[in-house]
């Protein structure tokens, strides 16, 4: 029989998972800041939620991918790297990033600099570009669409 604590967990991170895609990690912090159950209990509760589907790490990384690209207007960079800082593996990041629409995503990459080159101050095109290069990389865009963009401003 497990305890009220251990019930009393379980309750709240099936109340969680079931409003929003979480990952282990966030299940697992979660248990620690409630201090309900011990470290052993909080991994049953994880493989539990695990093998229930509440938790699903590759439905996480979809999730977390199409939202980041749609609403923060991250690139591939920035998502790969908060996803692995989750504990994702490679092999479901991977599938998340390959649900982004290339197309889409290349025209969001080159409207999000063009919004930044209008609001940008710069003293001559090498500033800009400069400028320009550190906002897309912060943002996690690829060089590849960055030189693409930064190239066409010479013309």
């Amino acid at each position: 029989m497990k305890g009220e604590n251990y019930i009393r967990a379980i309750d709240r991170a099936m109340n969680l998972c079931s409003r929003s895609e979480h990952c282990n990690k966030d299940i697992l912090d979660k248990l620690n800041s409630w201090k309900l159950t011990s470290e052993k209990e909080n991994k049953a509760i994880i493989k539990s939620l695990t093998d229930d589907k509440f938790i699903n790490e590759k439905r996480y990384a979809r999730s977390y991918a199409q939202d980041k690209f749609r609403f923060n207007k991250w690139g591939r960079i920035k998502i790969r790297a908060m996803l692995k800082s989750r504990g994702i593996s490679n092999d479901d990041i991977d599938s998340a990033l390959e649900m982004i629409d290339n197309y889409a995503y290349s025209q969001m990459i080159e409207e999000e600099m063009s919004n930044k080159r209008r609001s940008i101050k710069a003293k001559n095109i090498f500033d800009l570009k400069a400028k320009l290069f550190r906002f897309a990389g912060s943002r996690g865009y690829e060089k590849e669409f960055i030189y693409n963009f930064i190239n066409k401003l010479d013309s």
